[in-house]
């Protein structure tokens, strides 16, 4: 699922980055994206494993209440529930999750728990790396998970030592952080590790690729871009940025499997990568695992309607309960097109997971029309046409505070009248 942008106006619709259409529901065997390289007919696979990354587990989603914010809480619990059951369709050899597993390191232990229970249907191997979100710091998420007894498939890598579990075939080389901010590369350590002949060496890291991802990218815990040849790795698993991402040669974010914000990213998938030999061109396959779409929609009203919101907001596939919705609005509407509005909105918000609406652009713009429905002669008539006054002289600093009147007139005028 996307984390898509959207914008529209009344002349009609531009897409930015995105599908609106409703994606399927998680199908564990749906095909997304498969790197060119096939293996030869017969070949056995050196090395399968999942890349995931940026569950941050116990986010609170505060900005959005009730049952709502709740469902996206529980919900991650049940994305990783589907990575196992994945891991174990797949038959990988293990499953990397490459930092920021937990929103934080006071996430309770409830939710802790909540989350073990959640990885039990595979047995195989789950590699936890600690990152911003969740560092191995001396008192943490992971200190707190150990004391609970783990199963012995659980391995979290807070230390920066090779992981060899598989009879060779692979080694994994972590790079934990130990703050939420490190100042030195943690992965530096992996060019001269040693590793079996003819392992896959898996590089396992957390923080911004350098010189590679967009400026507005945090630059903390920063990797160089050349990580992965100078350590001659096979593949270089990263965490940090949502999107699912080929950043560089061997180099992949997997992106989060749950969505959690407005931002044009391929989120909501993880991906089964093979490593048929140490230097054989790795395949990557993407899998959507998210439930939720999160959408942003810009809506442009220009002709005095609203009718390039609601036909923006039309563009939603069937599927309402699963969007999360961010509907900007711009541009000016007459009152009671702001009243049919408003009347539709609340419909919408009823048939969305969650629609939030910033409406701060949006001015009012009353008609003849408007104004004659309020009153048209005495003493109303006359305070109508002083608001108006006001609310069209964009030198007036009340103006905006005029506009606020009409509306509120206009809207009590329909409540009594009803």
């Amino acid at each position: 699922m996307r984390a898509d942008t959207f914008q529209a106006n009344n002349h009609g619709h531009t897409r930015s980055r995105c599908c609106l259409r409703r994606p399927p529901k998680p199908n564990l065997g749906q095909r997304f994206h498969l790197q060119a390289h096939q293996p030869p007919s017969g070949a056995t696979l050196a090395f399968r494993f999942l890349h995931t990354a940026d569950w941050q587990i116990g986010k609170p989603f505060a900005n959005i209440a009730g049952d709502s914010g709740a469902e996206l809480r529980s919900q991650r619990i049940k994305t990783v529930e589907s990575i196992a059951q994945v891991a174990i369709g797949r038959a990988v050899d293990a499953v990397l999750v490459a930092g920021d597993a937990f929103d934080s390191n006071e996430v309770s232990d409830r939710t802790i728990m909540r989350t073990i229970e959640a990885l039990a249907s595979y047995n195989g191997s789950w590699i936890f790396l600690p990152g911003n979100h969740d560092a191995a710091l001396a008192h943490s998420v992971w200190t707190r998970m150990q004391a609970m007894d783990l199963p012995s498939n659980i391995i979290i890598a807070d230390k920066p030592e090779p992981i060899s579990l598989w009879n060779d075939r692979a080694i994994v080389l972590p790079a934990p952080l130990r703050r939420r901010r490190e100042s030195l590369d943690q992965t530096e350590w992996f060019d001269g590790a040693s590793s079996p002949d003819g392992a896959a060496r898996i590089g396992l890291a957390h923080g911004s690729v350098a010189n590679r991802l967009p400026g507005s990218a945090d630059s903390s815990n920063e990797i160089p871009e050349d990580r992965a040849r100078r350590a001659d790795l096979s593949y270089l698993a990263l965490g940090d940025w949502h999107g699912a991402l080929n950043i560089a040669p061997r180099t992949w974010y997997s992106g989060a499997p749950e969505p959690d914000r407005h931002k044009a990213n391929d989120s909501g998938s993880i991906f089964v990568v093979d490593i048929e030999s140490h230097r054989a061109p790795e395949r990557v396959e993407a899998l959507n695992v998210g439930r939720y779409c999160w959408v942003r929609i810009d809506a442009e009203l220009v002709d005095g309607t609203c009718n390039g919101a609601l036909q923006a907001l039309a563009q939603l596939s069937g599927e309402h309960r699963s969007c999360v919705v961010s509907l900007n609005l711009t541009g000016a509407v007459s009152l009671a097109e702001r009243r049919r509005l408003e009347a539709e909105l609340r419909k919408w918000e009823a048939r969305l997971h969650h629609l939030e609406i910033d409406d701060t652009g949006l001015i009012d713009e009353p008609t003849p029309d408007d104004l004659d429905a309020l009153d048209n002669s005495g003493f109303v008539r006359l305070a109508v046409e002083r608001l108006r006054a006001k609310a069209s002289d964009a030198s007036d600093p009340d103006s905006g505070t005029a506009r606020m009147a009409l509306r509120m007139m206009y809207l009590d005028h329909f409540a009594k009248s009803a």
